[in-house]
């Protein structure tokens, strides 16, 4: 049970602290796995249930609520957030969105209850953010029930080692007369028949489950085949998007949390560190940093939970929040010095967990390119273009038969 709720919410709003949780995150990051505890923890908050409305089994909390929340749980331990949110908002909001709650509806509310978790099962051995190399299908199975079959594999992907259920991100090959959508959702049973699973080895989120999984022409119903134009589930996933980026806030909270502590107790030289104005010079620029980081997932929050279009203003805060993380970090080991870089010290681990939330769900240098085009700059497509010509000058010099080849150098 969360014996400890703390008010330091939106406007004096309630949140749980999630007091079990945190005192494990040491545990859970050395150990790589999230304690059974942390599990009932987490449940009993009813956070699971916070991100969808009463018909579907949530409790339709506001967007402020929500972000309140999921700071405080990664603030607590960032792996067992990533699993927990990646099952219960991002796949839950897939489920609800895309799929039909009159049979679907279960599969929801066994995610919100915590009797089953998922995946999204999108990134590819070959392929990290450019979704036209995917090679994961879904093709008719050929049996008279209708069903169909998927096949491929997925890497890198949060709780593949562990989840009950993929939301798999496929291509679709249509039967005859067919002229629907080329990709879907397949909402799968990982534990029938032909799924293989493995684990990666992490820098960091090292208590989150992370890994692999194979599928060989696992069988999928025909009702948990759903097609999605591409653009449209484009929309969808900014919800990873979201929850990464209050991971990286919650990460850069607690590092400048410990160098706060850590700065009034340390003294070097006869005074504090909390004296020296580098310090402070470096504390302040954290905290404004943060600050403005949850202003702005906050508005997105809002925007997004109010069912508005806030691709590109999500893609700004993961840009900016997930790297504000990396700063504020690297300046709590700067403070802590040799105790930064010890391993298993806390900002260590905070360091750490700040550069997954870099990569995760969207790679920032990609992000930005899209928010290049939401300007109006047209798509990051590359073209091969010559910027030597256009100065007057040649590819090679004039007169040259052969290869060009530089002269050798005394």
């Amino acid at each position: 049970m969360v014996t400890d709720m703390r008010t330091e919410g939106h406007r004096g709003r309630t949140v749980p602290g999630f007091p079990g949780v945190a005192s494990r995150a040491g545990e859970t990051d050395s150990t790589g796995v999230i304690p059974p505890q942390n599990w009932a923890e987490i449940v009993d908050s009813g956070y699971l249930r916070l991100f969808h409305p009463a018909e579907a089994g949530g409790t339709g909390a506001d967007g402020p609520a929500q972000i309140d929340a999921m700071e405080a749980l990664a603030r607590a331990c960032s792996g067992t957030y990533w699993s927990a949110t990646v099952s219960a908002l991002l796949c839950g909001k897939l489920v609800s969105t895309y799929g039909d709650l009159r049979h679907h509806g279960g599969l929801l509310r066994s995610l919100l209850s915590g009797e089953r978790t998922a995946c999204f099962a999108i990134v590819e051995p070959t392929a990290g953010s450019d979704a036209a190399t995917y090679r994961t299908t879904v093709r008719p199975a050929g049996d008279p029930d209708g069903g169909f079959v998927i096949r491929g594999e997925k890497s890198r992907i949060t709780n593949a080692p562990t989840a009950d259920l993929a939301v798999a991100l496929a291509r679709r090959q249509r039967p005859a007369g067919d002229d629907g959508p080329d990709w879907c959702l397949a909402f799968v049973d990982l534990h029938r028949p032909g799924v293989h699973r493995y684990g990666t080895p992490h820098m960091g989120l090292r208590g989150m489950p992370w890994g692999g999984l194979v599928l060989d022409d696992v069988e999928v119903d025909a009702r948990d085949v759903v097609p999605v134009p591409f653009d449209e589930l484009a929309e969808g996933m900014t919800w990873g998007w979201l929850l990464v980026s209050v991971a990286a806030i919650a990460t850069a909270e607690a590092a400048l949390a410990a160098s706060v502590r850590h700065a009034r107790e340390r003294v070097s030289a006869g005074r504090p560190l909390a004296h020296m104005e580098g310090v402070q010079a470096q504390l302040a620029e954290s905290r404004a940093q943060i600050d403005a980081a949850r202003v702005l997932a906050r508005r997105a929050a809002s925007e997004r939970m109010a069912g508005r279009p806030a691709r590109q203003l999500i893609g700004m805060l993961k840009v900016y929040a997930t790297e504000m993380a990396v700063e504020v970090a690297a300046r709590a080991v700067q403070i802590h010095g040799a105790f930064g870089v010890t391993q298993g010290h806390e900002v260590e681990r905070h360091y750490r967990d700040a550069q997954m939330n870099v990569i995760g769900a969207f790679a920032s240098n990609r992000l930005r390119e899209q928010i290049a085009e939401g300007l109006g700059l047209g798509p990051a497509v590359y073209r091969p273009f010559d910027w030597i010509a256009s100065s007057g000058l040649e590819h090679r010099p004039v007169g040259l038969d052969g290869p060009y080849r530089p002269a050798a150098t005394a």
